[in-house]
């Protein structure tokens, strides 16, 4: 049973489907409208039938005025990661500290390649995230000393200009659920961002959960600086009652503190904003409350939305 005390928030994953643009943009405004904190879309550069997402997260962040955006996952492999660092920057400048930035390693290497992008093994897509990682805080660390080097093998900078650091701890939350790679999310990262789709069970959010925590111990961090999300699916939906009861247990005895559900109507998105999450935060309240759960420490897992 772990509850690691974070702040819940609730998200809409919308589909960024170019053939109604402005159906899109709606959804994320109902999204706002509804109460929830996030607005996700995902990622795959190489799909002629998405709009490009950092493209949609800009115009998005234009149209709204409270939610937090961002991508679930952004595709690395595609995306430079010392230029990526400035525009989320940018972004977050913009729009008032509203932008956390969600990282996938890739794993549909032919369009990838397709699209220009390099091959590569797990254990390579495996340091190249690692690497990015390090090109993007650094570029973010205006108060780093000189001018920003990184060495790596798959992405490096040589002197590097830093700059300029976003408006607020922008969050990194990395999707992946391989051993290796929950290590790297517990030693590097702000959040672990899988989707209940891909996970066999509660056991296996507690499995990873250990995996996590023992890396950012190793390297002398508090697991509960890892914020736990979880993309939870448009099935997950039936009487709000329940879906809230079921979300808390997530959150009470699996250390889940972020729920976006996936899925481009309108009423499942009002519904989860104005009943679900309600419920969901009441029970898990008064549940917290009851047991005398310690919050989880200043700025852990960056959560800015809430």
């Amino acid at each position: 049973m772990t509850d690691y005390g974070h702040d819940l928030l609730f998200g809409s994953f919308i589909t960024p489907a170019n053939a109604a643009p402005h159906h899109v943009v709606a959804l994320a405004q109902a999204s706002e409208a509804a109460g929830l904190d996030l607005v996700t879309f995902q990622d795959h550069p190489y799909q002629p039938a998405f709009l490009d997402t950092w493209t949609l997260l800009s115009y998005v962040a234009a149209r709204t005025e409270r939610v937090h955006l961002a991508g679930n996952v952004l595709n690395l492999p595609l995306r430079q990661p010392a230029v990526l660092a400035r525009a989320v920057a940018s972004l977050d400048l913009l729009s008032g500290g509203r932008v956390e930035l969600g990282l996938g390693a890739g794993g549909f290497w032919d369009p990838i390649v397709a699209m220009g992008g390099d091959r590569l093994t797990p254990g390579e897509s495996l340091r190249a995230l690692h690497e990015a990682i390090d090109v993007i805080r650094g570029i973010w660390d205006t108060e780093g000393s000189g001018r920003l080097v990184v060495d790596g093998r798959h992405h490096r900078v040589n002197g590097a200009k830093r700059g300029p650091a976003p408006a607020h701890g922008v969050a990194i939350w990395v999707g992946g659920l391989k051993p290796r790679m929950l290590r790297l999310i517990g030693e590097q990262a702000d959040g672990w961002l899988p989707s209940l789709a891909y996970l066999t069970g509660p056991g296996q959010i507690d499995e990873s959960n250990a995996v996590i925590d023992a890396a950012a111990a190793s390297v002398g961090r508090d697991p509960r600086q890892v914020r736990r999300l979880l993309n939870v699916g448009s099935s997950t939906a039936g009487p709000q009652r329940e879906w809230a009861e079921r979300l808390a247990t997530l959150a009470l005895e699996h250390g889940i503190s972020a729920f976006i559900a996936t899925g481009d109507d309108a009423d499942l998105v009002r519904a989860f904003g104005e009943e679900v999450a309600p419920a969901t935060r009441d029970l898990v309240g008064a549940e917290r409350n009851r047991r005398g759960t310690p919050t989880a420490p200043p700025g852990a897992g960056r959560a800015g939305a809430r």
